[in-house]
């Protein structure tokens, strides 16, 4: 009897330890684990980023001064052509005719010029001769006048005609140079870039001059023409060195210089941007116009400094109130301690460390990881021996 009620006592208090252990887990406290970052030292380059498009330095417009149909073109997509060479045709019949009709209306005029000038010489003879018979007393002062008034009529009947006849040779010039307007010739050594017309197309050059090419002078010679917003457009420098890629080249990386900042601002949405032109050196004739390029901008650059990661700027401790300075959370003896910095310059991964009771390999929390209860990590109770 003695031996049962002994087993029932070890039981039950068996039972109980392990009714203590079992509450001792489920209330065990939760330990807070951060994920961390080492502080580092090396090079922080600080960039712009921006896109643009490939163009040449310099492109030419070649129109037509005069509206027609074009017969024949001597020039396509990439044609290298001369100064002066003749590109475009357009039909010269009419042009012909008017400047026939301009030598016929010459002829005409300077034909009145003579009649005029004859005219005019009988006049001035017949007006001295009406004088010397005026001074004899041999005619009547009427007669004198009725001379007089013919040989003044006669002489601006000349100039008449002389004016007829400098306005046809002013006409005969225009219809010889409407003329030469039909050839249309390359104003410059280049390429042919763009062609907007086909042979039996009309033209017409009333209210505006049609574009028939565009020729681009050199190509060896490109510039990118780039969006920069209007926040990072006063870190941008004449003389300053880019780098761009080009979806063609995606592997390659090529250089310019910016040579340009321009004044007039672009607004698309609210967006302000400014054109900022990089002058490209072409000679290997890889780029082509209208290619897009992705561009950085090398603002600022530091060397073996110390720096964190941005997200380390970022993080804030749950239930701490917000702090108005700059710092990090920096895991000391594992614990999370505050400390204040200074930064300076960043990449957009990175940022310098200027101040701050920071050093080299430093661990500083960038994240909370998920939390786990203290039983996890601590070792298990050990269970009593009876």
């Amino acid at each position: 009897m003695k031996k049962r009620k002994k087993i029932a006592l070890i039981s039950a208090g068996f039972l109980i330890i392990l009714a203590v252990v079992f509450v001792i887990l489920l209330s065990g406290s939760k330990k807070t684990e951060f994920k961390t970052v080492k502080v580092q030292r090396g090079d922080i380059v600080q960039t712009v980023t921006a896109t643009g498009n490939v163009n040449p330095v310099t492109t030419i417009l070649v129109g037509t001064r005069v509206s027609g149909t074009i017969v024949a073109l001597y020039a396509d997509y990439n044609s290298i052509v001369k100064k002066g060479q003749l590109i475009a045709q357009i039909d010269p019949t009419p042009f012909e005719n008017d400047l026939k009709q301009a030598e016929a209306d010459l002829y005409n005029a300077k034909s009145n010029l003579f009649k005029a000038d004859v005219t005019l010489k009988d006049a001035e003879r017949t007006f001295k001769r009406k004088q010397e018979l005026f001074k004899r007393d041999l005619i009547a002062r009427s007669e004198l006048d009725d001379a007089e008034t013919a040989y003044n009529t006669a002489r601006a009947q000349y100039e008449i005609a002389l004016a007829q006849v400098k306005k046809a040779e002013a006409g005969l010039r225009q219809a010889k140079t409407n003329l030469g307007y039909t050839r249309i010739v390359s104003p410059v050594n280049g390429v042919v870039i763009a062609k907007n017309v086909e042979v039996g197309q009309t033209v017409a050059a009333s209210f505006q001059t049609p574009t028939l090419f565009t020729i681009a002078p050199d190509l060896t010679k490109m510039q990118v023409d780039t969006n920069v917003d209007e926040a990072d457009i006063s870190k941008i420098k004449n003389g300053m060195e880019a780098t761009f890629t080009v979806d063609a080249y995606p592997d390659r990386k090529f250089k310019g210089v910016v040579s340009q900042i321009r004044l007039s601002p672009t607004v698309t949405q609210n967006v302000v941007t400014y054109d900022v032109v990089i002058a490209v050196d072409n000679s290997h004739l890889l780029l082509k116009p209208g290619m897009t390029a992705n561009v950085t901008f090398v603002t600022e650059e530091r060397k073996n400094v110390l720096k964190i990661p941005n997200a380390a700027l970022r993080f804030r401790m749950p239930n701490t109130t917000p702090l108005k300075e700059q710092g990090v959370w920096v895991l000391r003896e594992g614990k999370p301690v505050r400390v204040k910095i200074k930064t300076g310059i960043s990449d957009g991964e990175w940022s310098e460390v200027v101040e701050g009771d920071i050093r080299e390999g430093d661990s500083v929390i960038v994240e909370i990881k998920a939390n786990k209860k203290a039983s996890d990590s601590s070792p298990s109770p050990r269970m009593p021996r009876f």
